[in-house]
């Protein structure tokens, strides 16, 4: 007798490609997309009248510069970043005590200037550092005068407290746009 030759059964591959485009879909529809979407910043209300002069004197002003090698220059000398909180708490608290910083909470501005070439990674730290100087001289005031600090207080409840503490130490960040400052 001849040899049978057997039939290799074939796999049927016509729904192979529904069952990919199915997969496909899934994976579409399932997936999320992180969107970067950068620093949080209020920005302060629009106002019909003009604004007061803005030659506002040297003492209230705390110029904090960023080089494009990430130096960071506070009143044109160099600080690490450590140290940037402290220096941003004392120039708020002063009420007049040193000549060299602002005479009023009420006054104080802190300027922040980049160079072009400043690494964002350096502008976040010295960002934060300046907004954690506002956040703890604002608990500690409302700790003082509260017993409790503003970070604590209810927006729905203290409302009152909440403004009391925001005027007695308001948020007065000013940010240049960035120039270049190059390296001292």
């Amino acid at each position: 007798m001849g040899k049978r030759r057997r039939d290799i059964p074939e796999i049927n591959a016509g729904s192979m490609a529904d069952i990919a485009f199915l997969l496909l879909v899934f994976f579409l529809v399932t997936t999320t997309m992180d969107i970067p979407t950068g620093l949080q910043v209020a920005l302060p209300p629009i106002s019909e009248t003009p604004p007061e002069n803005s030659q506002q004197k040297k003492r209230e002003v705390l110029e904090v510069l960023v080089n494009s090698a990430d130096l960071l220059l506070v009143e044109g000398d160099v600080m690490s970043i450590d140290k940037l909180k402290q220096k941003c708490k004392d120039h708020l608290t002063n009420e007049g005590r040193d000549p060299s910083l602002a005479s009023s909470s009420t006054k104080a501005i802190v300027s922040l200037k980049n160079d072009r070439g400043t690494s964002y990674k350096m502008y976040v730290q010295v960002y934060n550092e300046l907004t954690a100087a506002y956040n703890e001289v604002r608990d500690e005031y409302s700790m003082r005068t509260y017993g409790k600090n503003y970070s604590d207080l209810s927006p729905e409840r203290e409302e009152n407290k909440i403004k009391e503490v925001k005027s007695k130490y308001p948020k007065k960040l000013s940010e240049a746009e960035p120039v270049n400052i190059g390296v001292k």
